[in-house]
């Protein structure tokens, strides 16, 4: 009786193990939404110093035309030995007027992540396919000798 007690205990234990490992990790990267925070920022009343007081500072600034501000929330999910993947996102831009003041909010979400799909493990070039030994021997012949009077610099001079 006692065997079968452990036996059993340590069937329960090995199945809890192994769900557990089935268990997702849930994760939040980048900026922590606070909805009452976003919701009262107003175009026409707020300026660039009362946005960045209530929302702290953006996660990035635009680099060319207006100095528009982004404020970008993502929450993944990463099952066991895989790479973890994108499944809510909320990305806030916030335009300004050339005062300063605030002109807009925008709020997007999933719609704007792009997936890429790496195209297998090669790169595509341009130009003719070479084999194995084209490349290893390829360059024979191509390059002078040193001091027969040939190409001297590495652009012939």
């Amino acid at each position: 009786m006692v065997g079968q007690g452990k036996v059993r205990f340590m069937g329960v234990a090995i199945a809890a193990l192994a769900l557990s490992a089935c268990a997702s990790i849930k994760d939040q990267r980048g900026y922590l939404v606070d909805a009452t925070l976003l919701d009262s920022v107003q175009p026409g009343i707020d300026n660039q110093t009362s946005v960045e007081r209530m929302l702290g500072r953006p996660s990035f600034i635009s680099q060319y035309g207006q100095k528009d501000w982004y404020y970008i929330s993502t929450k993944t999910r990463q099952a066991a030995f895989s790479s973890p993947k994108a499944h809510e996102q909320l990305l806030v831009k916030i335009t300004f007027d050339a005062k300063g003041n605030v002109a807009g909010v925008e709020r997007t979400g999933m719609e704007k992540v792009a997936r890429i799909n790496p195209d297998g493990d090669k790169t595509p070039t341009l130009g003719r396919e070479r084999t194995f030994l084209e490349d290893l021997f390829g360059n024979i012949g191509q390059v002078g000798a040193a001091g027969t009077g040939g190409a001297g610099g590495p652009n012939g001079s």
